[in-house]
């Protein structure tokens, strides 16, 4: 089950530096999401992990509301991009899967548009280990586009890529938070934007404490 987290790395690696250019300026035109991210910064406290946090668009956004953020993403290109764009930050490389952090040692996480990337069937073993380094009292952020299928994309960014994402329904993201142990405190779906193909949704959990 590596196989898809060899491809994923791959991808990214390959798209860095043109997904860095395209989607650099996209939060400052983006009201829900600076919305979302808002909320979640009232609500997290101490030290957050951006997992899955690509060349540290959101980590930034996170630090500039205040946020102590950190980025970790399972690319080193992804990373170097990062470090370059953002070199008051924090940035290293490692996997959802299997974060090598801590127990309770975070007041926050986020994943942003990556779980998406993670075979469903794998979600419960990944929130589980999310809930694992959030310290009582800490809260959890998702982000993914609404649906119930794969797609094996080959192009990306002005690059050809072999890469896997997976549309997902809320209500199960929901149903697995609860099982590992979260509460779910806010759901958002929202339509989709002129350039985006299937609606977006938000979740926002919280470990008991």
């Amino acid at each position: 089950m590596t196989d898809f987290l060899d491809a994923t790395r791959a991808a990214y690696d390959v798209v860095a530096v043109s997904y860095e250019e395209l989607l650099r300026d996209d939060l400052a035109a983006n009201a829900p999401d600076r919305a979302v991210l808002g909320l979640f910064a009232e609500c997290a406290t101490g030290r957050v992990a951006d997992v899955g946090c690509g060349p540290g668009r959101i980590t930034a956004h996170l630090a500039s509301l205040g946020v102590d953020a950190f980025g970790v993403d399972l690319s080193p290109g992804m990373v170097e991009v990062a470090r370059a764009r953002h070199p008051h930050l924090r940035f290293e490389v490692g996997s959802m899967t299997s974060p090598d952090l801590p127990d309770e040692s975070l007041g926050g996480l986020v994943a942003w548009y990556s779980l998406i990337h993670v075979p469903p069937e794998l979600h419960p073993e990944v929130l589980a280990g999310f809930f694992r380094v959030l310290e009582p009292g800490g809260h959890l952020l998702l982000a993914f586009q609404v649906g119930d299928e794969r797609r094996d994309l080959t192009e990306g960014y002005g690059h050809r890529i072999d890469l896997t994402a997976y549309r997902l329904p809320p209500e199960r993201i929901a149903a697995h938070l609860v099982d590992a142990g979260f509460e779910p405190r806010t759901t958002v779906v929202r339509a989709p934007e002129p350039r985006e193909k299937t609606a977006q949704a938000y979740l926002i959990a919280r470990k008991p404490g």
